[in-house]
């Protein structure tokens, strides 16, 4: 790939950087607030799910934003088919905007060139990320909250777990796949929008904020799969001991 400039640390890169880990203590205060403190694993899984969601809505949300609100027009057509929106004369993305929601992507875009422009599998990709997995990450952390609240009765508490395994293990294997979609193509092309040569562009914006979205879902598919499992045992043994 071509060369990049080196990561540089000024202020308005702090800022984006901040920005986008403030979230974790925010889903931490939240997990405490809602989950009691002996249920670990809940809090656990709560604070991924609400830090998750605030991803999703907010940072990434703010993406789709800058792709569909903010562009640069030229002069005469000199893009290429397909045009974003069908407008040959502009180009979208969040290199033409200049709020804080554009700053944040084009600093993001240091490392993945995509993510300065409209790039049409990561617009799709986000699409269903903003409108349909933050969503469910927040409905997620709503059912944590009914399944672990002792003031709820046991039957309701029961349904909202059956409900909170569904809807993880889906979640799970759609951050999954959405980050192996992301990312395929750049490694069949030798990660030619990628800036894989500066240590902090990869080990920071490439590899540590897109590993968090593949080992905790496989983490969550993994609790997932032992509370279904544990579910199939104790009903296998409730209708042996019925049948005795």
């Amino acid at each position: 790939m071509s060369a990049t400039d080196s990561f540089t640390l000024d202020t308005s890169t702090v800022l984006c950087i901040a920005f986008a880990l403030s979230f974790m203590p925010i889903a931490y205060l939240l997990s405490k607030t809602f989950i009691p403190a002996h249920r670990t694993r809940d809090r656990i899984l709560f604070f991924w799910h609400a830090y998750d969601a605030l991803t999703h809505l907010f940072i990434e949300g703010s993406f789709l934003y800058e792709c569909f609100f903010s562009y640069a027009t030229i002069a005469g057509i000199h893009n290429t088919e397909p045009f974003f929106l069908n407008r040959p004369d502009r180009i979208y993305g969040p290199a033409y905007g200049s709020g804080p929601s554009a700053r944040i992507w084009q600093e993001y875009a240091k490392a993945d060139r995509r993510w300065a422009g409209a790039d049409l599998t990561v617009v799709s990709l986000e699409l269903l990320t903003v409108f349909l997995g933050g969503p469910a990450a927040l409905y997620t952390c709503y059912l944590l909250y009914r399944s672990s609240n002792p003031n709820i009765s046991a039957p309701t508490r029961g349904a909202a777990k059956g409900s909170l395994w569904l809807i993880a293990s889906a979640l799970a294997t759609a951050e999954l796949y959405g980050g192996f979609m992301t990312f395929a193509p750049e490694w069949l092309t030798g990660s030619s929008q990628l800036a894989t040569e500066d240590p902090v562009y990869l080990w920071l914006y490439l590899v540590f904020f897109n590993t968090l979205w593949v080992f905790i879902p496989i983490w969550v598919l993994w609790e997932a799969a032992k509370e279904l499992r544990g579910a199939f045992v104790a009903a296998e043994a409730g209708s042996s001991r019925k049948k005795q």
